[in-house]
């Protein structure tokens, strides 16, 4: 079992395969997806991995927060998630950040989300009502549900009765969804099909349990590597064999004439 990845949902779009089959995708976009912290057995009970995403603004993040960030050297984050893991193997390490290499074209996912809220919706629209007859007697009540219980006995409407209500803004996990295509550079993943939500809504996405994963995916994960520091180590020895130039060396015919 690997962490997973906190995902914002950019947008839907198409795919050419070499055959020439264009393939509906969704994309998703890793930003700053980063490790805040690590839970383990000795001191939660479990092991988990704490992921933070996106950019957040000072005044918008609490003290406590903003202290914790802090405390692993990361960014102020949007988004803050846990992702469970089988041992301390499966920790990444603070303050890494993962990158869209982290699953492999043609596996399988799972991806929870909120889904779209329509606000408060009719019995018609929200549960697939017939509505009563448009005429004989029906009065301004076409779209109603109609009755909701019985008479004297039971004398009541019993629980979960469909009626008209808020919909959608509920959390909802699709299932074995295929990654078509994945973009480390800019951190980019192309899945199959829709997920759950709207745009620039936040997604969890994790290996799917209920398909059996490929064998070369990357454990614990697939960090981006920083290239400040070799950068930094390389130019060093570049410089030292460089010779330096000679103080005392003659000056040319034009500064002479100057």
């Amino acid at each position: 079992m690997r962490t997973g990845v906190i995902a914002k949902k950019v947008g839907m779009t198409r795919l050419f395969q070499e055959d020439g089959r264009h393939v509906p995708v969704t994309v998703l976009a890793l930003e700053d997806c980063q490790v805040v912290s690590h839970r383990t057995a000795d001191t939660d009970g479990y092991f988990a991995v704490q992921l933070g995403a996106g950019e957040a603004k000072q005044k918008n993040v609490a003290k406590p927060q903003r202290e914790h960030f802090g405390k692993a050297g990361v960014g102020l984050k949007k988004r803050v998630a846990e992702f469970r893991v089988e041992s301390e193997e499966g920790l990444v390490p603070v303050g890494s950040l993962i990158s869209a290499d982290h699953f492999l074209a043609g596996q399988k996912v799972d991806i929870t989300g909120h889904t779209q809220g329509k606000g408060f919706a009719g019995a018609m629209k929200r549960w697939g009502f017939g509505g009563l007859r448009a005429t004989h007697g029906v009065s301004i009540s076409h779209r109603s549900h109609g009755s909701t219980g019985n008479r004297q006995d039971p004398g009541r409407v019993f629980k979960g009765k469909k009626m008209a209500g808020h919909m959608g803004d509920r959390q909802r996990t699709q299932m074995n969804l295929e990654v078509v295509r994945t973009d480390a550079d800019r951190g980019l993943l192309f899945i199959k099909g829709s997920v759950p939500g709207s745009k620039n809504g936040w997604l969890l996405v994790r290996d799917a349990v209920k398909v059996s994963m490929p064998d070369d995916l990357p454990f614990p994960g697939a960090i981006v590597e920083a290239n400040a520091p070799v950068a930094e180590e390389t130019a060093a020895p570049q410089a030292a064999d460089t010779p330096a130039p000679e103080a005392d060396a003659p000056a040319s015919d034009e500064n002479k004439e100057g």
